[in-house]
């Protein structure tokens, strides 16, 4: 099923690291940073500001994979609106970042990406705003995008024919390896992809798609 493979294509979030509790600490240390240097911003609840965001990507649909640009702008107009300076956006996105980056991976992912590294050609595709520079992998990957870079997410396929290209590799020649059925199995496939779906946790495979190329409960499978 895998005969010819050259290139390895990850996604990062729940693949590589639990996004959950990244993403909680990292609107923690936020919401520590308002309540202490713009406390007329703390009032906004995480929800106020999750549903700012949604309301502000429909408002700009163009902008709307680049959550870099979301949530900095989003914080800039409440900033704005509140008498502070629109500064505080990036000052704000410059503590989500680091915490954000503060990662544990899995158990099985460095050791399996080690081995991988020896055989195929790595890449990372991932719509959120990890850098692995901070998060130290890297050197292991020839090729690494997201949406903000690329401008479309996952699961739209010139996600995966932009690694594709970057990589100078045939699509069909890739394995895209993710948790998302959708983004990354459905949207891997369309785009001529093989696709294996990493499965942590045991869930049922949606009836919507048809099934990965491969079932994985973590990278070392």
């Amino acid at each position: 099923m895998l005969d010819g493979l050259q290139a390895l294509c990850f996604d990062l979030d729940d693949t590589f690291w639990d996004i959950r509790r990244v993403l909680e600490r990292a609107e923690q240390r936020v919401a520590e940073f308002l309540a202490t240097r713009y406390p007329l911003l703390a009032r906004h609840s995480r929800a106020e500001l999750m549903a700012a965001r949604i309301a502000l990507a429909r408002e700009v649909p163009e902008r709307a994979h680049d959550l870099t640009w979301l949530r900095t702008e989003t914080l800039r107009r409440l900033a704005i609106a509140a008498g502070y300076p629109g500064a505080v956006g990036e000052e704000a996105f410059e503590v989500f970042i680091v915490a954000r980056n503060e990662v544990e991976l899995f158990p099985d992912v460095r050791p399996a990406l080690d081995r991988l590294a020896a055989r195929y050609t790595l890449a990372t595709f991932s719509n959120g705003n990890a850098d692995l520079g901070r998060i130290g992998l890297a050197p292991l990957f020839a090729v690494t995008l997201n949406a903000e870079r690329v401008g479309v997410a996952k699961p739209h396929p010139e996600a995966f024919a932009a690694v594709a290209r970057e990589l100078g590799c045939e699509p069909g020649r890739m394995l895209y390896v993710g948790d998302d059925p959708h983004a990354d199995v459905a949207g891997a496939r369309a785009a001529g992809l093989r696709t294996a779906w990493i499965n942590r946790h045991g869930a049922a495979w949606p009836d919507a798609h048809a099934p990965a190329d491969l079932e994985i409960v973590d990278l070392h499978q």
